[in-house]
């Protein structure tokens, strides 16, 4: 029996549909080499570029993490340290990195928020230039004086300030830190004028202030707690908005008499801007089961930080408010790049 015949239109009709079809399959076609490429990660080890010197707060989370992420994640994880230009170095080789899941990046309020108030051209941009994954750790700064000075409170310190405007001087780890914009934030919801002494890093800012050279410190709680254990500093209240679980017994600015303060220094992971969606919650996810494990937040505790898990838009919106308090105290301050 034969066939039917042929449709004489059959032939012309697959052609003539695809100019209206492209325009809905293009983003699925150009999306496909990212999608198996998601599917494939991780293929080969990768790295977290941290940029501080090692030993600081924000290696020894990145570091942290990165083990965790190689035991639970099947992630094999390499901190890379890149210091330089005030975190600028690390910055810089993050964002210009492939956006293929292989880089990530430990992000903090110095390199994201207060850098680009503080320096007119930088060869990076915060919101697009990295892709947010979560936030990881939050260390509250702790208002530490020398044991000489005669006060043993908050209001006694403002007070002697007031007492002697101009006189007291405050050390930092550099201009443009947590621990500086800290002290303009106290100085100026106090009503006092203090002067800032800065220091290359904590470490010579704490040693000043432990022999005499300055006379206060907002300091990391983590690096400062052996010496106010010791008797060498003075403690007198946390910048935290919540009292910290690391020092509870100590007041929180906020507590004494300024609510709503809070002076931290905060870590984040990100990766560069592009990088597939899959890879970002893939990450997300993994992060997040790190940050709510109990012995996780235990070594956080006994490091002094808090573990500030969030999703990759939390983080967005925390970087947006960031980069809004950091413009205002940048420019209340005057202060410029070294």
């Amino acid at each position: 029996m034969a066939g039917a015949p042929a449709c004489p239109t059959a032939g012309r009709a697959i052609p003539a549909l695809l100019p209206g079809l492209l325009p809905a399959l293009l983003p699925v076609l150009l999306s496909a080499p990212g999608i198996a490429a998601a599917q494939a990660w991780p293929s080969k080890p990768l790295r977290y570029i941290v940029p501080f010197p090692p030993g600081g707060g924000a290696d020894l989370v990145a570091r942290a993490v990165a083990q965790k992420l190689n035991e639970q994640g099947g992630m094999s994880v390499v901190v890379e340290n890149r210091p330089g230009a005030g975190t600028i170095v690390g910055a810089e080789v993050a964002a210009r990195s492939a956006p293929d899941g292989y880089t990530l990046f430990m992000g903090s309020n110095t390199t994201n928020a207060i850098n680009p108030n503080l320096h007119p051209k930088l060869p990076y941009d915060t919101l697009k230039d990295f892709a947010p994954v979560s936030r990881l750790s939050a260390f509250p700064n702790i208002l530490v004086v020398h044991p000489s000075m005669p006060v043993k409170s908050v209001k006694d310190l403002i007070a002697l300030g007031k007492a002697r405007p101009g006189q007291l001087n405050y050390g930092s780890s550099g201009t443009g830190t947590p621990a500086q914009l800290a002290g303009v934030m106290f100085g100026d919801v106090a009503g006092v004028k203090m002067v800032h002494v800065p220091y290359k890093g904590s470490a010579p800012a704490l040693s000043a202030l432990i022999g005499g050279e300055t006379q206060l410190m907002f300091a990391s709680l983590g690096s400062s707690l052996n010496f106010i254990k010791g008797g060498r500093l003075r403690p007198l209240a946390v910048t935290s908005a919540r009292r910290s679980a690391a020092i509870p017994e100590m007041p929180t600015i906020a507590e004494s008499g300024f609510p709503g303060f809070e002076a931290i220094t905060w870590h984040g992971m990100m990766v560069p801007a592009g990088t597939p969606a899959q890879i970002v919650q893939r990450l997300n996810a993994e992060v997040v089961k790190i940050l709510r494990q109990p012995e996780f937040v235990a070594w956080l505790l006994s490091q002094g930080a808090d573990a500030t898990p969030s999703t990759p838009e939390e983080f967005t919106a925390f970087l947006k408010t960031e980069l809004a308090l950091y413009a205002r105290l940048v420019k209340q301050s005057g202060m410029k790049p070294d």
